[in-house]
């Protein structure tokens, strides 16, 4: 039995330059996370938690990290990082070094973030006199390593955030190398929103008897956020989602596409339409993406479109609708989307579109969340061929939705991959894209 967690900021000791700053910041209750971890990491216990997106971890761990920081007095050499977060991508590592600063601009520390897409020269500067805290994604974070720019041999605090993310964008290689340049005795926190085998192995190579926060069960979703489905035919995707954001009630809407020409095409449709939208990906360069999310968080845009790149990495308030136009292949990729709204104990809403071609994808998102998603048939666009097409096989589906049969299938012919393509057996494209210009002739 758990014994009884604080049930304010108040009640951690926590010291008072960080309490005035979560006070101006309008913090007055943790967050089941935060309520539990924070106590055992000003312990400096190793800490493993398994935790959705919007649940408060990064305060769950900055918190800590700035008061022993300080307690520590001690002061970080040339090139040098006291404490090294390491995220997938270059939105989440903006938004985990923003976290420190708000809640640490009381304290007199130095932060850090790097990350590729830009120009490395401001980001070398940042860290040529030694800082605090260093946010990083892995792949320019080993540029500089390997260019002599940052040194990890005094590192005192190492944080693995979203673990499983890192997995699926290749960059386990990265991590492994990152491990064998710290030193043995540091302080490990490891977070991740899923726990397969592959990760609790990782997990286990880095913590030392840590203490396990599990504020929800793997893979579940938000229990606050209302889930539905749409059943549409492919070519009514746009119109439908032109119907629905005509509403008022979508005041602040994320839309996610699974590739970056999409996104691009329905932003396009969209203006066309006189809905302000603005596409985030991998394709767009870091300036661009943080104008589209500062667009964002302002208001002066209403609808985001998205690729699963930005899946994590949108820490965005108020967030009243996610729209995945279309379903994500990967069923985890799922549970991510949806995160980015009822966030801090608020409400949120989930519609998600699906095509004949998707209903296997949704039979593994069901499965994984443990749940039916309900079906809204009151829509224009409501397509009875793909309720059909969902109980019936593949390739019978195929037949209903083209208007006729088909030939049956060469046996010997190699199948593509769930996302409609061969598989060509190469690293994810976000793989590259963290190290930017400098390591394009690299390796």
């Amino acid at each position: 039995m758990k014994k009884d967690l604080p049930k304010t900021f108040a009640e951690l000791k926590l010291m008072d330059p960080l309490k005035l700053a979560l006070e101006e910041a309008g913090y007055t209750h943790p967050t089941p996370i935060q309520a539990e971890a924070i106590p055992s990491l000003l312990d400096g216990k190793d800490l493993l938690g398994c935790a959705q997106t919007g649940t408060g971890k990064t305060a769950a761990f900055a918190l800590p990290i700035l008061h022993r920081l300080v307690q520590a007095n001690k002061k970080a050499s040339p090139r040098h990082a006291r404490v090294l977060v390491l995220t997938p991508t270059r939105e989440l590592a903006i938004q985990v070094h923003e976290s420190f600063a708000t809640y640490g601009k009381n304290l007199k520390l130095k932060y850090a973030v790097v990350f590729g897409g830009v120009g490395q020269t401001p980001q070398v500067r940042a860290v040529s006199h030694g800082v605090d805290v260093l946010v990083a994604t892995p792949g320019r974070l080993m540029d500089l390593i390997e260019q002599g720019y940052i040194k990890l041999g005094e590192l005192e605090v190492f944080v693995l955030d979203e673990a499983d993310r890192m997995l699926d964008m290749g960059f386990i290689h990265d991590i492994k190398k990152v491990l064998k340049l710290l030193p043995a005795k540091r302080h490990n926190l490891f977070f991740s929103a899923t726990m397969p085998p592959v990760i609790e192995k990782l997990a286990n190579s880095i913590l030392v008897n840590p203490v396990r926060v599990e504020v929800t069960p793997v893979s579940s979703t938000a229990e606050l956020i209302s889930q539905s489905v749409m059943f549409v035919d492919r070519e009514n995707k746009r119109a439908l989602l032109n119907h629905i954001l005509a509403s008022d009630a979508f005041t602040r809407v994320i839309v996610f596409s699974r590739t970056k020409h999409g996104a691009n095409k329905i932003s396009e449709f969209l203006e066309k339409n006189g809905i302000i939208s603005e596409a985030i990906h991998g394709n767009k360069s870091q300036s661009a993406r943080q104008r589209a999310l500062d667009n964002f968080k302002s208001g002066a845009t209403r609808v985001l479109i998205a690729t699963d790149i930005a899946a994590r990495g949108i820490d965005v308030d108020n967030i009243s609708h996610v729209i995945n136009y279309d379903l994500p292949n990967e069923s985890e990729s799922y549970v991510h989307r949806i995160g980015r709204t009822a966030r801090a104990g608020t409400s949120g809403i989930a519609i998600s579109f699906c095509d004949a071609e998707e209903k296997a994808f949704l039979k593994d998102i069901e499965k994984l969340i443990g749940k039916s998603i309900p079906v809204i048939s009151e829509q224009p666009y409501h397509s009875e061929k793909v309720v059909e097409a969902r109980l019936m096989s593949s390739s019978k589906a195929k037949a209903l939705i083209d208007g006729e049969d088909k030939k049956p299938r060469n046996p010997h012919a190699r199948r593509p991959a769930r996302g409609g393509r061969p598989s060509s057996g190469k690293a994810p494209a976000g793989r590259h894209n963290d190290r930017g210009p400098q390591a394009s002739k690299k390796r």
